[in-house]
């Protein structure tokens, strides 16, 4: 069994969280240490651990957070101006909440991959 996560307690609604996107499959809320002006994470309410793990339980997941994600995204017009989508795997991928989530950050120009603040 897995550890209990702070997404976890995010999709049980045990801490608060400013929640902008849900569906049936995937939920969506505000990042609390933003790295843009827009920083919302998304997660599947089917839990796995890292993206591996998400692709071996299911691979459909994949599909609904793109879906979940592109969609959200055009809704708050950042299809045109542009946006990241970013998961990380494993401690040296910097994963530091083993849920599999994505970032989806936007509403400024984030520079090149990797480019720091």
């Amino acid at each position: 069994m897995m550890d209990v996560t702070v997404f976890d307690k995010i999709l049980k609604k045990e801490i608060p969280s400013t929640v902008v996107f849900e569906n049936a499959n995937v939920i969506a809320f505000k990042d609390t240490h933003p790295l843009a002006s827009i920083h919302v994470i998304f997660i599947h309410k089917q839990r796995s651990k890292n993206i591996s793990d998400l692709i071996s339980i299911n691979p459909q997941q994949v599909a609904d957070l793109f879906v979940a994600m592109t969609s959200w995204a055009k809704m708050q017009g950042l299809d045109e101006s542009g946006y990241r989508i970013v998961t990380n795997q494993g401690s040296d991928g910097g994963q530091s909440v083993f849920y599999t989530h994505f970032h989806l950050l936007g509403g400024e120009s984030l520079g090149g991959f990797g480019a720091r603040r």
